[in-house]
């Protein structure tokens, strides 16, 4: 048996590979596969005109989000083409044997969302979804990533891929995070570091003690995150927070079976003398409140800080100025006090209960601005329900707010929820590209309490005021 020192993605990476082609990729095994409406019906025709079956139903679980209206979700969908994708995930679902949680379904909610708090998603997993935000499992210790169409196909009738190895990244965070530093500023201070591609061809592993001390939704975040700074995915160790989060969850292992999991669960970490492609250390001291200025996730600042000069990144000054152009911002301007139009909490990065606690946290006893448009959405029945058991409805209703219901929602402005042409909004979600959230839509993104703060001031405000 080896000895040499291996990584926690070498770990995982290598137990699930059937096959090494020869200076080609691996074939390489697939534990989970979640699908949605957008990405799967081109797959499940391929199948159909192959005379394929899906060769292990069991493991590939569908839920509905990416379309879906976020209010009145009891009525006809209105828009023909999200209907006719919802239709066709429920009838593929059916035809091919697969679990499927469409629209109504007590369970129904954001894919990267209901996978964690169902069980499916378990620590040394291999888990892919035709979605790029697939990332976020890797919290987990799980190797997670997003998929094309013609791969998911390839999932579904061979529950394998092809896939090359990354390279391996190591970012170390140690310290303890500030007043109102959330695990979302982390990782948009990390991308503010690194630019939007400065880990493209790595698999990142996050360790140190702000990781070790984040919540599993907090670790959800940075993960989430990941697949914005160019990586393949990202990946934290599994230790006791795991654990406790996944016991009793519906899918998880009971009795003797998660007394053997958990056995494996603890194997599952880097070791000591591990050597990765690249390393990367920080300070939690030096993390602030984050917001970003332009048409990537890279270009972001602390909440205090100014617009940074074309000289001051480096950013092409054209694109630079391009995307400054956009955003109706200039060079050295002060960030704190721009007006706010639109807020949007929810998304498969910030739509779980953690995120609606600390918006209330700074909302509570406050009433929202009278500018301000405010989508406040769950990322699954089950979060919405936690809204309403926890009194944070109560408090969010009072301070003049209303609750939608459970869906993709502004993220992508692939239902109705668009933020208008030339509008600011200050969104709790992963991508701020021209037009994400509808077209000619101006996107600042950032934490939870930075979004509450705005949504109360109705202009950008350092949320640290407030708690």
């Amino acid at each position: 048996m080896s000895t040499t020192p291996t990584t926690l993605f070498d770990k995982v990476w290598d137990a699930h590979v059937v096959k090494k082609i020869e200076d080609g990729p691996d074939v390489f095994y697939i534990d989970r596969h979640f699908i949605h409406e957008v990405t799967s019906p081109v797959a499940f025709l391929g199948l159909k005109n192959r005379g394929v079956p899906v060769l292990f139903p069991e493991k590939t679980f569908a839920t509905a989000d990416h379309n879906t209206p976020t209010i009145n979700q009891h009525l006809p969908v209105q828009d023909p083409l999200s209907a006719n994708q919802l239709k066709a995930l429920e009838d593929n679902s059916a035809k091919y044997g697969i679990s499927h949680w469409g629209l109504n379904n007590p369970k129904n909610g954001i894919v990267h969302v209901v996978g964690p708090e169902n069980g499916i998603t378990q620590p040394g997993m291999t888990i892919v979804c035709g979605d790029s935000h697939t990332s976020t499992h890797g919290a987990f210790g799980a190797i997670a990533f997003g998929i094309g169409t013609s791969e998911v196909e390839m999932v579904l009738s061979s529950q394998c891929i092809m896939q090359p190895k990354p390279k391996k990244m190591r970012i170390l965070i140690d310290g303890k995070l500030g007043k109102g530093v959330t695990p979302k500023d982390v990782a948009l201070f990390i991308i503010s570091q690194i630019t939007a591609s400065g880990a493209t061809g790595y698999f990142v592993e996050y360790a140190g003690e702000v990781f070790e001390q984040m919540s599993m939704e907090g670790r959800m975040t940075v993960c989430n995150l990941s697949i914005e700074m160019g990586a393949r995915g990202g990946m934290i160790a599994p230790d006791e927070t795991t654990f406790a989060y996944l016991n009793g969850k519906e899918k998880a292992p009971k009795g003797a079976a998660w007394e053997t999991a958990l056995a494996y669960w603890k194997t599952l970490k880097t070791d000591a003398d591990a050597t990765f492609d690249k390393e990367l250390h920080y300070h939690a001291a030096d993390i602030e409140p984050q917001i970003t200025y332009g048409t990537n996730p890279g270009l972001g600042t602390a909440i205090t800080k100014n617009i940074p000069t074309a000289a001051d990144l480096n950013e092409g000054e054209s694109s630079y100025k391009k995307s400054l152009a956009y955003m109706g911002f200039a060079e050295g301007e002060q960030i704190i006090g721009k007006k706010v139009d639109y807020v949007f909490l929810g998304s498969c990065t910030n739509g779980r209960i953690e995120d609606f606690r600390a918006f209330s946290s700074i909302v509570k006893g406050r009433k929202k601005a009278d500018n301000i448009t405010a989508w406040l959405v769950p990322g699954s029945h089950i979060v919405e329900s936690q809204i309403k058991e926890e009194g944070i409805l109560d408090i969010l209703t009072e301070a003049g707010f209303q609750l939608r219901q459970p869906g993709c929602s502004a993220c992508l402005a692939m239902n109705d929820d668009k933020v208008p042409a030339g509008k600011y909004a200050v969104s709790t979600s992963n991508r701020n590209f021209e037009g994400r959230q509808g077209p000619g839509s101006r996107t600042l993104l950032a934490s939870p309490y930075v979004a509450a703060a705005a949504a109360v001031t109705g202009v950008v405000t350092d949320p640290r005021e407030f708690l």
